[in-house]
């Protein structure tokens, strides 16, 4: 009769999940919208900078460098005087300022060093940092062309062949996307278990469990397969319809794949979500636990700044954790097409935690239903 009280119990759980239109909505949204957002709002390399230029030279040479400025990197460049430079940056309207100096064209064809000012309001930083590159090889790229036309250049010894794989573009929209599915996966596996069990504890059905013949594990087996199955089937539908379909990112590697191992990882956040349902008394303290737990595994496991820019002692620390296997496992398969010969080891870590989890929350689970009895 175990397996058939899991089974029952997980109904239960789903009946009680599809008569919750908050969660319901969360669900949806965090594996639709949410994921198209973090698509779209993921800044392009350059996109629209604002840029002004100071012309004193006006020579064919400062014209040719204004006109190399033009969408989508740069806005239209704005002519300005130099009085205006720095009331224009001090006021937000600019975010790059070139100062092009007066006799800047015979200075370069006389075989002298001129120099270009450029002003940059480094508060926006990523067009700060990846703004002052382009323009230094646009100003660059514009001098070593007008120049051909007076004298030869020798060409340079060394030639670099840049290929990009897995994502040639370079579009960081895909990057967006998927890693936004990973970090839901974890979310909504922890809310779902955890707000589930609290539920039940507000709702006073915990002691109606309690008379019934089922045993402390039958009940929490019961709620990690049932909240599991809906995070994967909404994993699985937000790659096929939103990532895939909407949004055009190639997935690479085999999806079922990636569902087998996102499974592996929900046995674990699942497991960890009733843990810390059985730590909080009330929702909102359960909110509270969700923030401390999820943030520091979100952003220390690899999905948002590679792990190897990290302190050796946290890496070391993250290998606790299921997020960091999951994250590791899912951007091979989904980014570089890898197979099981490569992602077994990130298999059975998954695995292990999410023994370890279980029988830790199991064993709270059951001092919790003890002290309630």
């Amino acid at each position: 009769m175990r397996a058939a009280n899991i089974f029952h119990l997980g109904n239960k759980e789903l009946r009680s999940l599809l008569r919750d239109p908050v969660m319901l909505f969360l669900i949806l949204y965090a594996f639709t919208y949410a994921v198209y957002i973090a698509s779209a709002a993921m800044p392009e390399t350059l996109h629209k900078a604002p840029i002004a230029i100071v012309d004193e030279d006006r020579s064919p040479l400062s014209t040719r460098i204004i006109d190399a400025f033009y969408p989508p990197y740069f806005l239209s460049p704005a002519l300005i005087s130099r009085s205006e430079m720095d009331a224009r940056m001090d006021a937000g309207l600019d975010t790059f300022a070139v100062n092009i100096p007066p006799g800047f064209q015979r200075d370069v064809l006389a075989g002298r060093s001129p120099t270009i000012q450029l002003n940059v309001d480094a508060t926006r930083m990523s067009q700060a940092f990846v703004g002052s590159g382009y323009i230094q090889t646009i100003i660059g790229t514009e001098i070593s062309s007008f120049l051909q036309g007076y004298r030869a250049n020798p060409p340079p010894p060394v030639e670099l062949a840049l290929r990009a794989r897995f994502n040639p573009q370079l579009n960081k929209s895909w990057f967006g996307a998927v890693m936004k599915v990973i970090d839901n996966v974890t979310m909504l596996s922890i809310i779902l278990t955890g707000a589930a069990l609290i539920r039940e504890r507000e709702h006073g059905t915990v002691e109606h469990l309690l008379v019934m013949p089922v045993t402390p594990f039958e009940i929490m087996a019961g709620k990690v397969w049932a909240m599991a199955l809906v995070v994967l089937a909404a994993t699985a539908g937000s790659l096929v319809f939103v990532v895939q379909g909407l949004l055009a990112v190639p997935i690479q590697g085999s999806i079922l794949l990636f569902l087998a191992g996102s499974a592996l990882h929900l046995f674990a956040t699942t497991s960890l979500g009733i843990f810390l349902g059985t730590l909080a008394r009330s929702m909102p303290q359960f909110g509270l636990l969700v923030m401390l737990i999820l943030i520091p595994l979100q952003i220390l496991s690899g999905s948002v700044t590679p792990r190897e820019s990290m302190p050796d002692a946290v890496q070391f620390a993250m290998m606790a954790a299921p997020n960091t296997h999951f994250v590791i496992l899912a951007q091979a398969i989904l980014y570089r097409g890898a197979g099981l010969a490569v992602v077994w080891p990130q298999f059975v870590t998954l695995v292990l935690i999410g023994a370890s989890l279980f029988g830790l929350s199991l064993a709270r689970f059951r001092k919790t239903l003890a002290a309630m009895a």
